[in-house]
């Protein structure tokens, strides 16, 4: 089917009363989480993943994905009213977004976030639909010689472009392919990496892999918030209201904000945190006035928050296409496709129609939602912010255990989730990327399953990768990659040391 015809066909299922449910309470939770600084959608994702087994794949999938751009929505309110950026990706709409809030325009930044927010995201929906065709044509050619390669350069992809350390990015992928060869040898039935343990033998629970990497880690490193920083200002629904010039320097910033995004999103391994802060320094170099920029100018906030939302829509594109994550949320997405047997790939798209599109229709009843909710709940999301992190993290470490231990009814994975929660936190503050060993220890599987096929194939010859047209491309581009990561470090090096002299 084309890409409108797959698109009509996804709005049936997004509009099913479960799936639709869930929708609505994805976008209103993640609206939540980005409110509140020091929780974030990884965290969130992360205890939400016991949810998923009792739900249908398309059901979990559309929640977790609406708690994902639900937050990029929410995390713009803590940034415009106390400058503390609810995401990541929210961090350079405080530039704007706050001195604008300190002149009594409050109001005016909320409303310019969310219209700029809900544009974006159209706009990468419009991006899905139309690579939907790509998608279509390359499942045919893909076979499992250029599976196993495309995974290895989606890896070798996701720890390397756009990192400052690429050597700790690959020891992180290297460590959760390791970990993804815990458990029985599905061909052999030989024990691998069990040490005697019988829980180990299935292999290390996903779940507590997830919530100890990124929701124990995630409060033990922000413990420390004891109360909020300043009083956010009261909000009225009237006060969101522009003037007819705020109105009209609105639409193109966020036209060329969600341009950007879409784009830079849809590339492997960039995300949406990257798109915000280009969108913002485009804005502020095409500019009549760049000395506005930073004193509370509308295009500051109308360009960043239409490119990471339209990134944050688009970064799906790589994860469903290609199995490469856009940012670690992704990882987490990618976990949850496989909790479900779903394999991503070009051939997800033929295999598993009514997800795919059921997906891409959610995004926009569930953006379309959270412009309707959001805006006349204003005041509630304010109010949020006078919430003390010390009474949230003891409910986020209870919800950690249940949600654990609901998975399999053993008492090991919470030892386990403690313990990968103290190394995850480790881990952080030596600069180590949590989410690509989470992305290793989801590929690893389905790269050797791949890898095994495609060499059973060719009789144990290795040169199928190479004479495979798809596979030996993604096999070179597999090797560029590895080789620019080495030049960038041997110049960081070198530069490192002219500094020093």
């Amino acid at each position: 089917m084309s890409g409108w015809e797959g698109f009509l066909h996804g709005l049936s299922v997004a509009v099913q009363p479960d799936v639709l449910i869930y929708c609505v309470f994805g976008v209103v939770l993640g609206t939540f989480v980005g409110v509140l600084p020091g929780i974030g959608a990884m965290a969130t994702i992360s205890l939400l993943l016991p949810i998923t087994y009792y739900l249908s794949p398309e059901a979990a999938l559309v929640m977790l994905a609406g708690v994902y751009y639900g937050s990029q929505y929410g995390g713009a309110v803590a940034s415009i009213l106390l400058r503390l950026p609810g995401t990541p990706q929210s961090a350079v709409t405080t530039l704007d977004g706050y001195p604008l809030a300190q002149q009594g325009r409050a109001g005016v930044a909320l409303f310019t976030s969310m219209i700029s927010s809900f544009f974006g995201s159209f706009i990468g929906i419009f991006v899905l639909i139309l690579l939907s065709g790509v998608l279509a044509s390359a499942a045919t050619a893909f076979g499992a010689a250029d599976y196993a390669a495309m995974m290895i350069l989606g890896l070798v992809a996701a720890s390397t472009i756009g990192a400052k350390h690429p050597a700790k990015g690959l020891a992180m992928v290297v460590l959760g392919l390791i970990l993804g060869c815990v458990g029985t040898d599905v061909n052999s039935g030989v024990q691998r990496f069990t040490f005697g343990q019988t829980e180990l033998m299935d292999g290390v629970n996903l779940v507590a892999l997830a919530m100890g990497l990124f929701g124990v880690a995630e409060v033990i490193a922000n413990i420390h918030v004891a109360e909020r920083t300043g009083v956010p200002p009261r909000v009225a629904l009237r006060d969101l209201l522009p003037s007819r010039a705020e109105l009209r320097r609105i639409p193109f910033p966020a036209l060329r904000g969600a341009s950007l995004g879409s784009f830079f999103g849809a590339l492997p391994g960039t995300g949406s945190t990257i798109s915000s802060f280009l969108a913002y320094a485009a804005e502020r170099r095409i500019s009549r006035h760049p000395e506005r920029f930073g004193n509370g100018a509308i295009e500051g906030v109308a360009g960043p928050e239409a490119a990471n939302n339209a990134a944050a829509i688009s970064a799906f594109v790589p994860t469903l296409a290609l199995g490469i994550p856009g940012d670690p949320i992704m990882a987490l997405m990618l976990g949850a496709l496989v909790i479900h047997g779903v394999q991503p790939g070009p051939l997800m798209l033929e295999a598993r129609p009514d997800m795919f599109w059921g997906l891409i229709a959610s995004f926009g009843i569930g953006n379309l939602l959270l412009l309707i909710l959001n805006l006349p709940l204003i005041g509630i999301w304010v109010s949020m912010l006078r919430i003390p992190f010390r009474w949230l993290y003891p409910a986020i470490l209870i919800f950690v255990c249940l949600g654990v231990y609901s998975v399999r009814g053993s008492s090991f994975d919470i030892f386990a989730v403690a313990l990968i929660g103290a190394i995850g936190y480790a881990l952080s503050l030596a600069r180590f990327n949590p989410a690509l060993l989470l992305l290793g220890f989801v590929l690893g599987p389905l790269i050797e399953t791949n890898l095994r096929r495609a060499l059973l194939i060719s009789r144990g010859d290795a040169m199928v990768f190479l004479q495979r047209p798809i596979a030996a491309a993604f096999v070179i581009a597999t090797g560029l990659l590895i080789v620019m990561a080495l030049v960038q470090t041997i110049r960081r090096k070198s530069r490192g040391a002219q500094e020093a002299a």
